[in-house]
């Protein structure tokens, strides 16, 4: 799964017709080229390749040669919301996968959102248990490999605060933040 694939689908989305330049300085705006470690050129060559793919339109500009606008086509909602939904019920995923997932978030409902996020703290809280069980496993190896418990550890704790700030995260959106895909905004 490719975050870059997310963030060019969800700005594209977004806009509803957006050229290179537009998705480009939208993902500077958000740091995506720090935490998702998105090049300049791989915006393009995404762009070029979702377009090859059918997952979005694009537009020649007669007017401006060398612009190219792109639009999002049905099969490209479908692949946005399935990589968006993907990204946040996963547990321990790649940190530039949930930075996309969370920077898109308003695309979906509350509703959805929150069941999503209910989701990922059941994967997590699944691989805090396998994490837990695997530490316990290598208690009684070797001495030379007992380091690996450290490892081990990290990631298990990992896990639980991530698990602690989703939950976080909905009660937040229970509790009304966020402007959400279906409300209105100041509502």
């Amino acid at each position: 799964m490719s975050a870059t694939r997310l963030l060019v689908l969800g700005v594209v989305r977004m806009h509803g017709r957006a050229h290179g330049y537009l998705v480009r300085s939208e993902l500077l705006s958000w740091g995506a080229d720090e935490w998702a470690h998105i090049k300049f050129g791989s915006i393009y060559h995404a762009l070029r390749q979702l377009a090859k793919d059918g997952l979005l339109k694009s537009t020649d500009i007669p007017d401006w040669p060398g612009r190219v606008d792109y639009e999002i086509a049905p099969p490209g909602e479908e692949e946005f919301f399935r990589l968006l939904r993907d990204a946040l019920r996963q547990g321990n995923n790649r940190p530039d996968m949930l930075g996309a997932a969370l920077v898109l978030l308003p695309a979906l409902s509350r509703e959805e959102a929150i069941a999503l996020l209910r989701e990922r703290i059941a994967s997590l809280s699944a691989e805090q248990g396998e994490l837990i069980a695997k530490v316990d496993e290598t208690a009684g190896e070797r001495p030379q490999r007992a380091h690996i418990r450290e490892l081990l550890g990290l990631w298990e704790h990992s896990a639980a605060s991530q698990a602690a700030w989703t939950e976080a995260l909905i009660e937040r959106l229970e509790a009304g933040a966020y402007v959400m895909a279906g409300e209105e905004k100041g509502a």
